[in-house]
């Protein structure tokens, strides 16, 4: 008993003895918490680089969210520049389905970045030759061991129909004004000519020269050094980190620690999704399913508008038509000189917009749908509108002739443009019907009254009428350049004659003003409307772009339900055949310039249909 109360005696005197014991241990314990606590956490944007990026305004409704522009694209990239709570910026690059012009621009954005002196890291699993060129304009690349660098150089591949049109009875009829004016050849001959060849030679010479010059610039490597590296690929993610084109062997979960690491006493949040414009999807209650049809149909809560100054900026993107603009849920798209005429006097007639920006992007086709095009832009600088001109991925042949007359032309470094040419003619199928049995009679008054049949061939009269009018229009179009131009026009028409260039090419030769992206042309539409540095302004982007149910539909007096099914099947079809086997799909898309051909207009001014350099 009195061993047992001596201890309960000593025990309060051991109790602040432990218990200080116990404060040690969870002060020690909490020394990496406070250490965490004096660890700056930091915000990273963090955005997808993906799919093919229209040009133009956003689709209205809940489609605008899922398609993104590539004006959006590039507001997001730029807008990490401008964010003070953002320290820098990963980018996932998957490999965009894009052109040369597009490529620019996001570079371009990258860079705004990088000058704000903010790094940007690229993660990508395995990337192409494009893909990785907006990675190279990154600080560090990042990709898995099993990834690849699939950058093996450039291939143009041109399809030629002329020994399948022999085996099935059809005879093309093709007419040309200038030795390189090429966009007939794959229907009359087998192979390239050594025109077009040469053409296209020193086309992939000036797309090579930018591989190599960005990649150097962007990797600190030699020209020679990237021209190897090309030769040698495709690489492996190990091989391409020896060669110097990625900087990190890592996985995206691992992204984190390598940013920590480069910048100790961080912690690395990402941004999921930066900038990127959220859609409200509680659709719950009446008012609920009111906002879900309103998102369908395309319409959206009004927006007030300012009073600032505005320069429009439209978008004039497709094949060019007679008519309205078309466009489908899957890619399909004509530029219609209605609609684009439409925007452009809109712009004109607004007296809050200043001055036009163009923005083309378009291989041509209807010679008359690009001269009423052209004419809109005379009427807008006559009413003191001043007109500059952004070419995108293609601005050649009727891109090439609506551009000309602007006050001031931009073009990216690897626009395809020029072609200032005319091709015209048909495909006479008469004795492929006559192998299936199908025979024609013919009762004819006038001595070309089959200038314009499908059946038979053009006669000795009908080709020299023909060749007549191509003659006018080509003559028609080299006077307009070369005024447009301020060029003597024998120093034009030798630079014309159907000849494509890219757009540094085209800078030398005095085809355009000017090598930038669309905001350059923006600030230069600024400048020549006169307008203060320190005055905003605001963006009409034109025309605006169809409901998606007017995109399936079209417009309700055009076309009826039945036409929509059967058009919408079409869109369907030809999006499986382009997953199922894409040379396939090149080659089908190709009988949309035999419909140019034998529809709204014989005179075309056009590139080769399906041009496509990878």
């Amino acid at each position: 008993m009195t061993r047992l109360f001596s201890l309960l005696l000593v025990l309060p005197l051991l109790a602040p003895t432990v218990l200080r014991a116990d404060d040690t241990a969870t002060k020690n314990a909490e020394k990496p918490d406070a250490a965490k606590e004096e660890t700056k956490t930091v915000k990273w944007a963090h955005i997808a680089v993906k799919g093919n990026y229209p040009e133009g305004p956003e689709l209205p409704g809940v489609f605008g969210g899922v398609s993104e522009t590539l004006g959006t694209a590039v507001t997001r990239i730029t807008k990490v520049a401008e964010d003070d709570d953002v320290e820098g910026l990963l980018l996932h690059v998957h490999d965009p389905n894009i052109g040369w012009a597009k490529l620019n621009e996001l570079r371009t954005a990258v860079k705004k970045v990088r000058d704000a002196k903010k790094p940007v890291y690229a993660y990508t699993d395995t990337i192409g030759t494009k893909g990785y060129l907006i990675a190279s304009a990154c600080d560090k690349v990042v990709m898995p061991e099993a990834g690849m660098v699939l950058m093996v150089g450039l291939r143009a591949e041109v399809g030629f129909y002329k020994g399948l049109f022999d085996k099935v009875g059809i005879e093309p009829n093709m007419l040309r004004v200038g030795e390189y004016k090429s966009a007939a050849e794959p229907y009359t001959r087998t192979e390239m000519s050594p025109a077009f060849r040469e053409e296209l030679g020193a086309v992939l010479d000036g797309y090579y020269g930018l591989i190599t010059r960005h990649v150097a610039e962007g990797r600190g490597l030699k020209a020679k050094q990237v021209e190897a590296i090309i030769d040698s690929g495709p690489h492996t993610a190990t091989a391409a980190k020896k060669a110097g084109l990625i900087d990190h062997l890592a996985y995206a979960d691992e992204i984190d620690d390598l940013i920590e690491k480069a910048n100790p006493g961080t912690e690395v949040k990402f941004v999921s999704k930066y900038g990127k414009k959220k859609i409200d999807t509680d659709f719950s209650g009446f008012a609920g399913l009111a906002k879900f049809m309103n998102l369908m149909m395309g319409i959206e809560d009004g927006k007030g508008s300012s009073n600032n100054p505005k320069i429009a900026v439209v978008y004039a993107q497709g094949a060019i038509m007679p008519g309205r603009s078309s466009a489908d849920l899957f890619g399909g798209a004509t530029m219609g000189s209605d609609t684009i005429v439409a925007a452009i006097d809109k712009a004109r007639k607004d007296d809050k917009v200043k001055a036009i920006v163009l923005r083309v992007d378009s291989p041509g086709g209807s010679a008359l749908a690009s001269d009423l095009m052209w004419r809109a832009i005379e009427r807008a600088k006559k009413a003191g509108k001043p007109v500059v001109v952004s070419m995108g991925d293609t601005a050649a042949s009727g891109g090439y002739y609506i551009s000309m007359g602007a006050d001031h032309l931009f073009a990216e470094p690897g626009t395809l443009t020029g072609s200032i040419g005319v091709v015209g003619g048909k495909l006479a199928t008469g004795k492929a019907f006559e192998k299936v049995g199908i025979t024609t009679s013919v009762i004819s008054r006038g001595k070309n009254s089959g200038v314009l049949s499908a059946t038979t061939g053009f006669s000795d009269t009908e080709r020299k009428a023909m060749q007549a009018m191509l003659d006018e229009i080509y003559e028609q179009f080299t006077k307009k350049a070369a005024k447009g131009r301020g060029m003597e026009y024998e120093k034009l028409e030798k630079l014309a004659r159907g000849r494509i260039y890219t757009g540094q090419q085209a800078l030398e030769i005095g085809l355009v003003d000017e090598l930038g992206t669309l905001d350059d042309a923006v600030a230069k539409a600024r400048e020549l409307a006169k307008i203060d540095a320190d005055t905003e302004t605001d963006r009409l982007q034109l025309p605006k772009p169809t409901s998606p149910f007017e995109q399936l539909f079209g417009p309700l007096e055009a076309q009826s339900r039945s036409r929509l099914a059967q058009e919408s099947l079409r869109g369907a079809v030809r999006s499986e055949l382009e997953s199922l086997s894409p040379a396939l799909a090149k080659h089908l898309r190709a009988t949309r310039l035999i419909e140019m051909l034998t529809k709204s207009d014989p005179r075309l001014v056009l590139v080769p249909f399906e041009f496509d350099v990878r």
